[in-house]
């Protein structure tokens, strides 16, 4: 039986994920309309903050993580970041209906695909909220920085040794990491909320959100500018920000999952199975770039 928080939590986490994804058509046409950056240089953000187009993607985008907080306040991280998968849907229907065209039945049974292997995951893993303490050691806390900057570092590499067609995905991968480990983060906090807003200014959480927010922003940018391989871009990021979270939830938040043989084995299936599914829709979705380009 389903539980007032999970009634409350599921559409909130639903709403954030509609506005993530209307927030990342109009940040890759902004994109493709700026003059192109290294990747991680804050420059790129001062060319987009011109466009009007970008500044209402920020606005979704706020909207969106103002959703998602309070989802996480009322659900597991391992619940909602899943949930937030459905924003490649929503990149794809909202850019079909601004262009006035139909997605064609390929597209259709590819996003079903998604919601099914979406719902086998939830309802195989059940997860579960822990106590969110895994984050106060410093040791805990050091082990995830450093896990943080590796993955992030390893992907700018890459990054950088590959060509124009495949760039986008090593740093699209780079912002799903900081993405999943910023929601980790915000759920951290919320086990530290008191009733007032200055409890968490006390919290290292809430100062390493400030760096990692934005970075992961600025990399996500970087990602939709380098290539014309935008929808794949960002289903690299959709992927990668759940897996991220689900990873932070059970080594650093004390979430769980069911454990048995049978049900390990089902969630990695339908994990891989969702993977798929994201990976096909992407490249079925219009590539912005050819219909934006100045």
């Amino acid at each position: 039986m389903l539980s007032g928080e999970v009634l409350a939590g599921t559409p909130l986490a639903l709403g954030a994920a509609a506005a993530f994804g209307a927030s990342s058509v109009l940040q890759f046409r902004a994109s493709h309309r700026t003059p192109s950056q290294p990747a991680g240089r804050p420059a790129l953000l001062l060319h987009l903050v011109r466009q009007r187009e970008w500044r209402w993607s920020v606005v979704l985008a706020a909207g969106a993580f103002g959703l998602q907080v309070a989802a996480l306040s009322l659900i597991p991280l391992i619940l909602v970041q899943p949930l937030l998968i459905t924003g490649l849907l929503w990149y794809v229907l909202l850019y079909s209906l601004a262009e006035r065209t139909r997605p064609d039945l390929r597209t259709m049974l590819e996003a079903v695909l998604c919601l099914v292997a979406l719902s086998a995951f939830l309802l195989i893993a059940r997860p579960a909220v822990g106590q969110g303490q895994g984050l106060n050691s410093f040791s805990s806390a050091l082990l995830l920085g450093v896990a943080v900057a590796g993955a992030v570092s390893l992907c700018l590499v890459a990054a950088v040794g590959l060509g124009p067609k495949w760039r986008p995905l090593p740093l699209a991968l780079a912002a799903g990491v900081c993405y999943g480990v910023t929601a980790g983060l915000v759920s951290s906090l919320a086990f530290h909320y008191n009733g007032s807003p200055l409890s968490v200014f006390g919290q290292w959480q809430t100062y390493a959100l400030v760096v990692l927010g934005p970075f992961g922003v600025l990399l996500s940018q970087n990602a939709y500018q380098a290539g014309p391989l935008g929808a794949p871009a960002l289903a690299t990021i959709i992927v990668a920000d759940p897996l991220v979270s689900l990873g932070v939830g059970l080594l650093w938040l004390d979430e769980r999952v069911k454990t048995g043989p049978w049900e390990i084995a089902g969630q990695i299936l339908a994990l891989a199975t969702l993977a798929g599914a994201v990976f096909l829709l992407a490249q079925r979705a219009p590539h912005l770039d050819q219909g934006t380009a100045d």
